[in-house]
Protein backbone atom coordinates (compact mmCIF):
# COMPACT_ATOMS: atom_id res chain seq x y z
CA UNK A 1 0.00 0.00 0.00
CA UNK A 2 1.19 3.38 -0.61
CA UNK A 3 1.09 5.75 1.77
CA UNK A 4 1.90 9.87 1.83
CA UNK A 5 5.94 10.30 1.36
CA UNK A 6 7.70 11.46 4.30
CA UNK A 7 9.02 14.57 2.87
CA UNK A 8 5.44 16.00 1.55
CA UNK A 9 4.58 16.00 5.56
CA UNK A 10 6.71 19.28 5.62
CA UNK A 11 5.17 21.94 4.42
CA UNK A 12 7.98 23.87 2.77
CA UNK A 13 9.18 21.18 0.92
CA UNK A 14 5.83 20.44 -0.30
CA UNK A 15 5.48 23.60 -1.66
CA UNK A 16 8.86 23.93 -3.48
CA UNK A 17 8.55 20.49 -4.64
CA UNK A 18 4.78 21.10 -6.12
CA UNK A 19 6.07 24.22 -7.79
CA UNK A 20 8.88 22.31 -9.41
CA UNK A 21 6.68 19.39 -10.20
CA UNK A 22 4.38 21.89 -12.70
CA UNK A 23 7.57 23.90 -13.67
CA UNK A 24 9.66 21.04 -15.04
CA UNK A 25 6.29 19.83 -17.19
CA UNK A 26 6.99 23.09 -19.00
CA UNK A 27 10.69 22.77 -19.05
CA UNK A 28 10.79 19.43 -20.40
CA UNK A 29 8.12 20.87 -23.33
CA UNK A 30 10.95 23.25 -24.21
CA UNK A 31 13.94 20.58 -24.04
CA UNK A 32 12.65 17.77 -26.50
CA UNK A 33 10.94 20.86 -28.69
CA UNK A 34 14.10 22.23 -28.55
CA UNK A 35 15.97 19.07 -30.13
CA UNK A 36 13.07 19.29 -32.79
CA UNK A 37 13.49 22.74 -33.72
CA UNK A 38 17.03 22.15 -34.28
CA UNK A 39 16.91 19.02 -36.37
CA UNK A 40 14.60 21.03 -38.67
CA UNK A 41 16.50 23.91 -39.21
CA UNK A 42 19.82 21.60 -39.70
CA UNK A 43 20.20 18.33 -41.10
CA UNK A 44 23.36 17.51 -39.38
CA UNK A 45 23.02 15.94 -36.50
CA UNK A 46 26.06 17.86 -34.96
CA UNK A 47 23.76 20.67 -35.07
CA UNK A 48 21.72 19.32 -31.77
CA UNK A 49 25.10 18.53 -30.09
CA UNK A 50 26.13 21.51 -30.17
CA UNK A 51 23.37 22.53 -27.93
CA UNK A 52 25.37 20.03 -25.00
CA UNK A 53 28.89 22.19 -25.51
CA UNK A 54 27.54 25.13 -25.20
CA UNK A 55 24.99 23.92 -21.82
CA UNK A 56 28.41 22.64 -20.97
CA UNK A 57 30.46 25.66 -21.33
CA UNK A 58 28.33 27.76 -19.48
CA UNK A 59 28.69 25.16 -16.81
CA UNK A 60 32.16 24.86 -16.83
CA UNK A 61 32.21 28.78 -16.53
CA UNK A 62 30.08 29.48 -13.75
CA UNK A 63 29.60 25.94 -11.53
CA UNK A 64 32.31 26.64 -9.04
CA UNK A 65 31.20 30.22 -8.97
CA UNK A 66 27.37 29.43 -8.34
CA UNK A 67 28.08 26.86 -5.58
CA UNK A 68 29.82 29.47 -3.66
CA UNK A 69 26.84 31.99 -3.71
CA UNK A 70 24.69 29.42 -2.92
CA UNK A 71 27.09 29.01 0.30
CA UNK A 72 27.41 32.59 1.26
CA UNK A 73 23.74 33.95 0.16
CA UNK A 74 19.83 33.20 0.55
CA UNK A 75 19.60 30.43 -1.06
CA UNK A 76 16.03 30.89 -1.89
CA UNK A 77 16.69 34.20 -3.12
CA UNK A 78 19.45 32.90 -5.65
CA UNK A 79 16.56 30.73 -6.86
CA UNK A 80 14.21 33.27 -7.42
CA UNK A 81 16.43 35.11 -9.63
CA UNK A 82 17.54 32.11 -12.04
CA UNK A 83 14.14 31.13 -12.13
CA UNK A 84 13.00 34.40 -13.46
CA UNK A 85 15.86 34.55 -15.70
CA UNK A 86 14.99 31.03 -17.30
CA UNK A 87 11.52 32.38 -17.68
CA UNK A 88 12.04 35.56 -20.06
CA UNK A 89 14.70 33.12 -21.86
CA UNK A 90 11.14 31.32 -22.58
CA UNK A 91 9.30 33.97 -23.86
CA UNK A 92 12.28 35.32 -26.13
CA UNK A 93 12.53 31.93 -27.33
CA UNK A 94 8.50 32.24 -28.04
CA UNK A 95 8.57 35.81 -29.84
CA UNK A 96 11.45 34.51 -32.46
CA UNK A 97 9.92 31.61 -33.66
CA UNK A 98 6.40 33.26 -33.68
CA UNK A 99 7.36 36.24 -36.00
CA UNK A 100 9.61 33.93 -38.04
CA UNK A 101 12.91 35.33 -36.78
CA UNK A 102 14.78 32.34 -35.26
CA UNK A 103 18.25 31.18 -36.02
CA UNK A 104 20.51 28.21 -34.84
CA UNK A 105 22.94 31.19 -33.29
CA UNK A 106 19.47 32.38 -31.35
CA UNK A 107 18.82 28.84 -29.86
CA UNK A 108 22.88 28.59 -28.69
CA UNK A 109 23.05 32.19 -27.55
CA UNK A 110 19.88 31.57 -25.56
CA UNK A 111 20.69 28.12 -23.99
CA UNK A 112 24.03 29.59 -23.51
CA UNK A 113 22.41 32.09 -20.84
CA UNK A 114 20.01 29.56 -19.20
CA UNK A 115 22.77 27.11 -18.66
CA UNK A 116 24.32 29.97 -16.91
CA UNK A 117 21.24 30.69 -14.52
CA UNK A 118 20.73 26.81 -13.93
CA UNK A 119 24.58 26.97 -13.19
CA UNK A 120 23.89 29.38 -10.22
CA UNK A 121 20.20 27.48 -9.79
CA UNK A 122 21.17 23.86 -9.14
CA UNK A 123 23.07 24.39 -6.15
CA UNK A 124 20.93 26.73 -4.31
CA UNK A 125 18.08 24.07 -5.29
CA UNK A 126 19.79 20.95 -4.16
CA UNK A 127 21.48 22.58 -0.97
CA UNK A 128 17.99 24.00 -0.18
CA UNK A 129 16.89 20.24 0.52
CA UNK A 130 17.95 19.51 3.74
CA UNK A 131 17.19 22.83 5.32
CA UNK A 132 14.03 21.44 4.64
CA UNK A 133 13.49 18.30 5.75
CA UNK A 134 14.71 16.18 8.83
CA UNK A 135 18.27 14.57 8.15
CA UNK A 136 16.42 10.98 8.41
CA UNK A 137 14.10 11.71 5.50
CA UNK A 138 16.31 13.10 2.89
CA UNK A 139 16.24 9.92 0.99
CA UNK A 140 12.31 10.11 0.71
CA UNK A 141 12.94 14.11 -0.80
CA UNK A 142 15.49 13.04 -3.15
CA UNK A 143 12.78 10.30 -4.68
CA UNK A 144 10.18 12.89 -4.57
CA UNK A 145 12.17 15.11 -6.59
CA UNK A 146 13.13 12.57 -8.60
CA UNK A 147 9.50 11.79 -9.77
CA UNK A 148 8.78 15.51 -10.19
CA UNK A 149 11.87 15.51 -12.35
CA UNK A 150 10.73 12.50 -14.29
CA UNK A 151 6.68 13.56 -14.23
CA UNK A 152 7.83 16.76 -16.02
CA UNK A 153 9.62 14.34 -18.31
CA UNK A 154 6.83 12.31 -19.02
CA UNK A 155 4.23 14.64 -19.40
CA UNK A 156 6.41 17.34 -21.23
CA UNK A 157 7.84 15.17 -24.43
CA UNK A 158 4.26 13.47 -24.93
CA UNK A 159 2.75 17.43 -24.60
CA UNK A 160 5.39 19.01 -26.73
CA UNK A 161 4.80 16.63 -29.77
CA UNK A 162 0.96 17.83 -29.80
CA UNK A 163 1.77 20.99 -28.98
CA UNK A 164 3.85 21.22 -31.78
CA UNK A 165 2.05 19.30 -34.09
CA UNK A 166 -1.36 21.33 -33.15
CA UNK A 167 -0.75 24.32 -32.09
CA UNK A 168 2.69 25.35 -33.52
CA UNK A 169 6.68 25.81 -32.19
CA UNK A 170 6.37 28.90 -30.14
CA UNK A 171 3.18 27.56 -28.39
CA UNK A 172 5.84 25.12 -26.17
CA UNK A 173 7.93 28.28 -25.48
CA UNK A 174 5.38 30.08 -24.77
CA UNK A 175 3.78 27.38 -22.13
CA UNK A 176 7.37 26.61 -20.75
CA UNK A 177 7.68 30.61 -19.75
CA UNK A 178 3.85 30.36 -17.69
CA UNK A 179 4.84 27.20 -16.11
CA UNK A 180 7.61 29.06 -14.27
CA UNK A 181 4.80 30.99 -12.37
CA UNK A 182 4.61 28.08 -10.09
CA UNK A 183 8.27 27.76 -8.56
CA UNK A 184 8.12 31.15 -8.16
CA UNK A 185 4.87 31.56 -6.11
CA UNK A 186 5.94 28.76 -4.12
CA UNK A 187 9.63 30.42 -3.39
CA UNK A 188 7.29 33.66 -2.23
CA UNK A 189 5.19 31.43 0.04
CA UNK A 190 8.24 29.85 1.94
CA UNK A 191 9.08 32.46 3.56
CA UNK A 192 12.42 32.26 5.40
CA UNK A 193 14.92 29.46 5.84
CA UNK A 194 17.22 28.97 8.34
CA UNK A 195 20.99 27.97 6.35
CA UNK A 196 24.30 27.24 7.56
CA UNK A 197 26.13 30.42 5.40
CA UNK A 198 30.38 30.54 4.97
CA UNK A 199 31.57 33.55 5.96
CA UNK A 200 31.65 35.85 3.31
CA UNK A 201 35.14 37.50 2.63
CA UNK A 202 35.31 39.83 -0.33
CA UNK A 203 38.26 39.39 -3.03
CA UNK A 204 38.68 37.25 -5.65
CA UNK A 205 41.72 35.91 -2.86
CA UNK A 206 39.30 35.14 -0.76
CA UNK A 207 36.62 33.75 -3.04
CA UNK A 208 39.64 31.42 -4.42
CA UNK A 209 40.25 29.83 -1.18
CA UNK A 210 36.63 29.08 -0.49
CA UNK A 211 36.04 27.48 -3.82
CA UNK A 212 39.87 25.22 -2.62
CA UNK A 213 37.99 24.88 -0.04
CA UNK A 214 35.34 22.47 -1.38
CA UNK A 215 37.72 20.93 -4.08
CA UNK A 216 39.70 19.95 -1.11
CA UNK A 217 36.35 18.34 0.86
CA UNK A 218 35.41 16.19 -1.86
CA UNK A 219 39.05 15.17 -2.78
CA UNK A 220 38.78 13.60 1.06
CA UNK A 221 35.98 12.10 0.35
CA UNK A 222 36.23 8.85 -1.63
CA UNK A 223 32.43 8.00 -1.69
CA UNK A 224 31.31 11.28 -2.97
CA UNK A 225 34.83 11.40 -5.63
CA UNK A 226 33.74 7.85 -7.18
CA UNK A 227 30.34 8.76 -7.50
CA UNK A 228 31.05 11.86 -9.41
CA UNK A 229 33.34 9.78 -11.99
CA UNK A 230 30.73 7.37 -11.83
CA UNK A 231 27.69 9.59 -13.11
CA UNK A 232 30.65 11.11 -15.53
CA UNK A 233 31.49 7.92 -17.44
CA UNK A 234 28.01 7.08 -17.25
CA UNK A 235 25.97 9.98 -18.99
CA UNK A 236 29.28 10.60 -21.03
CA UNK A 237 28.95 7.49 -23.04
CA UNK A 238 25.09 6.70 -22.78
CA UNK A 239 24.11 10.69 -23.99
CA UNK A 240 21.82 9.56 -26.81
CA UNK A 241 18.85 11.46 -26.41
CA UNK A 242 19.78 14.01 -28.57
CA UNK A 243 19.64 11.67 -31.59
CA UNK A 244 16.21 10.35 -30.74
CA UNK A 245 14.66 12.92 -33.25
CA UNK A 246 16.93 11.39 -36.08
CA UNK A 247 16.70 7.62 -34.63
CA UNK A 248 12.62 7.98 -34.71
CA UNK A 249 12.63 9.65 -38.13
CA UNK A 250 14.99 7.65 -39.92
CA UNK A 251 15.19 4.53 -38.31
CA UNK A 252 11.50 4.05 -37.25
CA UNK A 253 10.55 6.59 -39.53
CA UNK A 254 7.34 8.04 -36.94
CA UNK A 255 6.33 11.44 -36.66
CA UNK A 256 6.22 14.19 -33.96
CA UNK A 257 3.81 13.21 -31.78
CA UNK A 258 5.86 9.31 -31.45
CA UNK A 259 8.11 10.68 -30.88
CA UNK A 260 6.89 12.20 -27.97
CA UNK A 261 6.36 9.37 -26.76
CA UNK A 262 9.66 7.77 -26.88
CA UNK A 263 11.05 11.09 -25.20
CA UNK A 264 8.80 10.27 -22.40
CA UNK A 265 9.53 7.02 -22.07
CA UNK A 266 12.93 6.90 -19.73
CA UNK A 267 10.89 9.04 -17.28
CA UNK A 268 7.95 6.67 -17.16
CA UNK A 269 10.64 3.95 -15.86
CA UNK A 270 12.21 6.37 -13.96
CA UNK A 271 8.44 7.67 -12.13
CA UNK A 272 7.89 4.06 -11.22
CA UNK A 273 11.14 3.75 -9.11
CA UNK A 274 10.75 7.19 -7.53
CA UNK A 275 7.46 6.08 -6.41
CA UNK A 276 8.93 2.78 -4.74
CA UNK A 277 11.80 4.46 -3.18
CA UNK A 278 10.07 8.47 -1.93
CA UNK A 279 7.82 5.14 0.69
CA UNK A 280 11.49 4.42 2.28
CA UNK A 281 13.74 6.82 4.78
CA UNK A 282 16.48 4.24 4.31
CA UNK A 283 18.10 2.23 1.63
CA UNK A 284 20.33 -1.00 2.18
CA UNK A 285 22.98 -2.14 0.21
CA UNK A 286 23.66 1.59 -1.56
CA UNK A 287 27.04 0.74 -3.03
CA UNK A 288 26.22 -2.65 -5.47
CA UNK A 289 22.88 -1.39 -5.66
CA UNK A 290 23.89 2.15 -7.42
CA UNK A 291 26.87 0.07 -9.58
CA UNK A 292 24.21 -2.27 -10.57
CA UNK A 293 21.75 0.43 -11.83
CA UNK A 294 23.96 1.67 -13.66
CA UNK A 295 25.29 -1.36 -15.50
CA UNK A 296 21.78 -1.94 -16.21
CA UNK A 297 21.33 1.41 -17.57
CA UNK A 298 24.26 0.59 -20.08
CA UNK A 299 22.97 -2.44 -20.77
CA UNK A 300 19.47 -0.84 -21.79
CA UNK A 301 21.03 1.39 -24.19
CA UNK A 302 22.40 -1.34 -26.09
CA UNK A 303 18.71 -2.49 -26.58
CA UNK A 304 18.04 0.71 -27.58
CA UNK A 305 20.38 0.79 -30.67
CA UNK A 306 19.72 -2.26 -32.00
CA UNK A 307 15.96 -1.88 -31.93
CA UNK A 308 13.71 -1.64 -35.06
CA UNK A 309 10.51 -1.95 -33.31
CA UNK A 310 8.66 1.31 -31.60
CA UNK A 311 7.41 -0.95 -28.89
CA UNK A 312 11.06 -2.55 -28.05
CA UNK A 313 12.45 0.80 -28.01
CA UNK A 314 10.15 2.24 -25.44
CA UNK A 315 10.82 -0.66 -23.34
CA UNK A 316 14.53 0.16 -23.13
CA UNK A 317 14.21 3.76 -22.80
CA UNK A 318 11.86 3.12 -19.21
CA UNK A 319 14.38 0.61 -18.30
CA UNK A 320 17.06 3.25 -19.19
CA UNK A 321 15.11 5.64 -16.93
CA UNK A 322 14.47 3.39 -13.81
CA UNK A 323 17.81 2.58 -13.80
CA UNK A 324 19.04 6.12 -13.70
CA UNK A 325 16.33 7.14 -11.28
CA UNK A 326 17.92 4.25 -8.63
CA UNK A 327 21.47 6.05 -9.49
CA UNK A 328 19.87 9.48 -8.87
CA UNK A 329 18.60 8.53 -5.53
CA UNK A 330 21.32 6.89 -3.93
CA UNK A 331 23.95 9.23 -5.35
CA UNK A 332 22.48 12.66 -4.06
CA UNK A 333 21.62 10.89 -0.62
CA UNK A 334 25.23 10.38 -0.13
CA UNK A 335 26.98 13.28 -1.26
CA UNK A 336 24.49 15.27 1.02
CA UNK A 337 24.79 12.97 3.96
CA UNK A 338 28.43 13.16 3.73
CA UNK A 339 28.50 17.11 3.18
CA UNK A 340 28.65 19.52 5.86
CA UNK A 341 25.61 22.09 5.22
CA UNK A 342 28.02 25.43 4.93
CA UNK A 343 29.46 23.11 1.53
CA UNK A 344 26.44 21.74 0.43
CA UNK A 345 26.31 24.14 -2.51
CA UNK A 346 30.12 24.12 -3.72
CA UNK A 347 30.03 20.02 -3.66
CA UNK A 348 27.13 20.29 -5.82
CA UNK A 349 28.37 23.06 -8.21
CA UNK A 350 31.68 20.56 -8.48
CA UNK A 351 29.55 17.63 -9.00
CA UNK A 352 27.56 19.55 -11.57
CA UNK A 353 30.46 19.72 -13.68
CA UNK A 354 30.56 15.82 -13.42
CA UNK A 355 26.86 15.27 -14.39
CA UNK A 356 26.06 18.15 -16.39
CA UNK A 357 29.11 17.68 -18.06
CA UNK A 358 29.08 14.39 -18.78
CA UNK A 359 25.88 14.48 -21.00
CA UNK A 360 26.70 17.59 -22.65
CA UNK A 361 29.66 16.51 -23.72
CA UNK A 362 28.65 12.99 -24.53
CA UNK A 363 26.17 14.67 -27.08
CA UNK A 364 29.18 15.86 -28.94
CA UNK A 365 30.91 12.62 -28.65
CA UNK A 366 27.40 11.24 -29.75
CA UNK A 367 26.89 13.28 -32.24
CA UNK A 368 30.28 13.15 -33.65
CA UNK A 369 30.01 9.38 -33.64
CA UNK A 370 26.75 9.64 -35.54
CA UNK A 371 27.85 11.87 -38.33
CA UNK A 372 30.56 9.37 -39.40
CA UNK A 373 28.97 5.94 -38.06
CA UNK A 374 25.45 6.37 -38.19
CA UNK A 375 22.74 6.89 -35.14
CA UNK A 376 22.81 3.37 -34.39
CA UNK A 377 25.82 2.52 -33.49
CA UNK A 378 26.59 5.89 -31.73
CA UNK A 379 23.85 4.31 -29.14
CA UNK A 380 25.48 0.97 -29.14
CA UNK A 381 28.89 1.84 -27.93
CA UNK A 382 27.87 4.16 -25.66
CA UNK A 383 26.20 1.45 -23.53
CA UNK A 384 28.97 -0.88 -24.17
CA UNK A 385 31.28 2.18 -22.71
CA UNK A 386 29.23 2.64 -20.07
CA UNK A 387 29.73 -1.32 -18.93
CA UNK A 388 33.13 -0.60 -19.21
CA UNK A 389 33.29 2.46 -17.15
CA UNK A 390 31.31 0.69 -13.95
CA UNK A 391 33.79 -1.69 -14.05
CA UNK A 392 37.00 0.47 -13.71
CA UNK A 393 35.04 2.46 -10.81
CA UNK A 394 34.31 -0.29 -8.90
CA UNK A 395 37.99 -1.68 -9.43
CA UNK A 396 39.18 2.11 -8.45
CA UNK A 397 37.52 3.09 -5.15
CA UNK A 398 36.62 -0.86 -3.57
CA UNK A 399 34.92 1.00 -1.12
CA UNK A 400 32.00 2.24 -2.89
CA UNK A 401 31.35 -1.42 -3.80
CA UNK A 402 31.06 -2.65 -0.01
CA UNK A 403 28.84 0.65 1.14
CA UNK A 404 25.61 -0.46 2.41
CA UNK A 405 24.27 3.17 3.32
CA UNK A 406 24.31 2.68 7.43
CA UNK A 407 27.83 3.72 7.98
CA UNK A 408 28.59 6.51 10.31
CA UNK A 409 29.57 9.44 8.40
CA UNK A 410 32.36 11.15 9.67
CA UNK A 411 33.56 14.13 7.68
CA UNK A 412 36.26 16.80 8.24
CA UNK A 413 36.88 19.84 6.12
CA UNK A 414 40.44 19.61 5.23
CA UNK A 415 42.20 23.27 5.96
CA UNK A 416 42.54 25.63 2.33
Amino acid sequence: MIHIPPALKHRNFALIWSGLLISMVGSQMQQWALFWHISKLSDDPIAVSVVGGVRFAAVLCFSLLGGLVADRYNRRSILFFTQSTTMLIAVLLGLLTLFGKIQLWHIYLLTGIQAAAMAFDLPARQALVPNLVPRDILPSAFSLQSIAFNTGAIAGPALSGLVIGYFGQEAVYFFNAVSFLAVIFALLALGNIPQQQSEIRRGFKAAFGDIREGVLFILSQPLILSTMLLDFIATFFSSANTLLPYFAQNVLQVGEVAYGWLASAQSVGAVCVGLIASQYSHIRRQGPLLLGAVVLFGAATIVFGISRLYGLVFLALALMGAADSVSTIIRNTVRQLTTPDALRGRMTSINQIFFMGGPQLGEIEAGAVAQFFGVPFAIISGGVGTILGVWLVASMWPTLVRYNGDEPNVTTVPAS
